[in-house]
């Protein structure tokens, strides 16, 4: 029974975007009053036995980072609020995104809940990568993966996609 408890528990609402390759979940240890320091600790010791490489934070804030230095688990904070511009905003979180991916990393992306902030971030991933041709296949393929229906900030963002695709990687770029 101990080596379960050593492999720690999943997240909530832990999903897998590109299998294997990049999921989110909501903030390790649940968010606001909900927060607990020990299932923050399960949950940073799973990603490290399923193999995370980097975790992805987007809280506007600080919290959990010195969670994942004490577990010595490497993480990067790219700060994305609900106010910011998503046209300045959102390119430099695509394009890390996608150097990590491109060097074989194995990401966990969270924000405090899994709400339409993410699943606009992810829709708009998968349509700057080139990996959907659409919004709306985008935004589709977001609300079948995270079982949930993309309400108006999450659209607003992937909507905003014509005034920040000027930064997406083109075939040439690479």
């Amino acid at each position: 029974m101990k080596n379960r408890w050593a492999q720690g528990i999943p997240p909530r609402n832990f999903t897998w975007v590109l299998k294997d390759q990049l999921a989110v979940s909501e903030r390790p240890g649940g968010y606001s009053r909900n927060h607990r320091s020990v299932r923050r600790h399960e949950e940073i010791l799973w990603m490290r036995h399923e193999g995370f490489t980097r975790i992805v934070s987007l809280l506007p804030s600080t919290h959990n980072l010195h969670a994942y230095e004490e577990l010595g688990v490497v993480y990067s904070h790219v700060p994305y609020s609900a106010t910011d511009d998503p046209r300045t905003c959102l390119p430099p979180i695509f394009r890390s995104l996608q150097t990590w991916l491109d060097n074989g990393e194995r990401l966990l992306l969270h924000r405090e809940e899994l709400g339409d902030e993410v699943m606009g971030v992810i829709a708009g991933y998968l349509l700057w990568s080139g990996r959907l041709a659409s919004a709306q296949q985008a935004i589709s393929a977001a609300e079948h993966l995270l079982k949930a229906q993309m309400g108006p900030p999450g659209r607003e963002l992937v909507a905003a996609y014509p005034s920040w695709s000027d930064a997406a990687p083109t075939p040439d770029s690479e």
